[in-house]
């Protein structure tokens, strides 16, 4: 097996800052701003990003605060060493001081496999001798720099990084399928439900309701069963999978389902696999589906459609909250009680809801499927992943195309 070297991150990078110290005001249909929270695994989501005006973009971009293509970005603050790695950018966006830019020297090290050591047990262990702060854990940067790195030359990063990226372009591939049926179903609610239009069809509209005739305005209690989240003592949470999963709140929300962190072996409150997922604590109205039977706390409700029509439901819901913290009469709310909730109106018709169930259900299950072959990818890289960035799998002998 070829030498591998110890060397310094500062050694081998470019660049290694962080963003702006201050935050420039938000303007509409400006240049985005990214902090932690607009971190993915495959990049930044420009969606969720504010916007700032011209003259601050160029001021922070002469700071050194705007990524390039190739770049590692890591979470300095709070969940720090989340990172991404900027295969593809928006040309123009810049970051807060949250995050910190790590740009490669691409004659030292591979761009990719940088990103993978970030990812690496050995190198999270070591990071937390860079942190500091209590309430808020930090990344000193200026210490982070010296960070011990163990390289190997510059074709076996190139092979580990190929091997590894097999994995996330599969894990990538089905992300993107699952946002396409996302879409696809939610369209079709819009043209349903909003449009009043099936097959092409244009529905005729009862002038006393305002909806087609046969449709009616129900509350949610009135075919619904609403279960509130309490959460059982912290005495009884544990990390080792003991008992059944714990949620709290949205922490752990993913694009569709919750992921684990947190397991208790008591409480009562129970949401079933299919149920709706629903906060009601800042930010109200997040939407999620149980994957599995887990604990409810108490910023959480889980909601079944009586005549399992969740899937129909679950569109709904989405229509309606698509902003946080906004219920469906326009107010604001920081939490809501189980009357709120129970009270949230709903439009319904028989056949066509029960059509349109029929139809995303299948969508659903589809994304379901994705979501669990994501999760086994996953976990087969983040076992190949430690061996191969300490070199106990020999990739010397290996024919990998890169």
């Amino acid at each position: 097996m070829n030498e591998w070297q110890e060397v310094k991150l500062k050694d081998v990078c470019l660049l290694v800052t962080d963003g702006a110290h201050s935050s420039p005001p938000s303007v509409n249909n400006g240049y985005p701003m990214a902090s932690v929270k607009d971190m993915t695994d495959f990049g930044i989501n420009y969606d969720t990003c504010r916007q700032i005006g011209e003259p601050d973009y160029q001021k922070l971009k002469r700071q050194n605060c705007e990524p390039q293509i190739n770049d590692v970005l890591i979470a300095k603050d709070g969940s720090y060493l989340k990172h991404t790695f900027l295969q593809r950018t928006k040309e123009e966006f810049v970051i807060l001081s949250s995050i910190a830019i790590i740009r490669p020297n691409s004659e030292l090290i591979f761009p990719k496999f940088l990103e993978l050591l970030f990812r690496s047990p050995n190198i999270q262990a070591a990071a937390k001798n860079y942190v500091s702060g209590v309430a808020i854990p930090r990344i000193v940067l200026k210490d982070f720099k010296k960070i011990n790195l163990h390289l190997p030359p510059l074709p076996t990063q190139q092979k580990i990084a190929k091997i590894l990226s097999n994995y996330d372009d599969l894990i990538e591939n089905n992300l993107k399928r699952i946002k396409l049926l996302e879409e696809s179903a939610r369209l079709t609610y819009e043209e349903w439900f909003l449009r009043f239009r099936i097959d092409g069809k244009k529905l005729d509209i009862d002038p006393d309701t305002g909806l087609p005739f046969g449709w009616e305005k129900v509350k949610l209690k009135s075919f619904c069963i609403l279960t509130m989240g309490q959460s059982p003592k912290s005495e009884f949470y544990n990390q080792t999978c003991e008992g059944l999963p714990f949620h709290q709140g949205v922490t752990n929300y993913g694009f569709r389902f919750p992921s684990n962190t947190t397991w208790s072996t008591e409480g009562s409150r129970i949401s079933e696999e299919g149920d709706i997922l629903f906060s009601v604590r800042a930010p109200v109205g997040r939407l999620n589906v149980s994957i599995e039977k887990i604990i409810l706390g108490r910023g959480l409700a889980s909601i079944r459609q009586i005549n399992d029509l969740n899937s129909f439901l679950f569109y709904q819901l989405q229509n309606i909250f698509f902003e946080d913290n906004l219920m469906g009469s326009g107010a604001i709310f920081d939490s809501v009680t189980k009357r709120d909730v129970e009270d949230i109106e709903l439009i319904y018709s028989k056949n066509i809801s029960e059509k349109f169930n029929t139809l995303t259900s299948t969508i659903d299950n589809e994304i379901k499927n994705l979501t669990n072959q994501n999760k086994f990818l996953k976990e087969a890289r983040d076992i190949l992943l430690p061996r191969l960035m300490t070199g106990m799998i020999d990739t010397d002998n290996m024919d990998i195309a890169v």
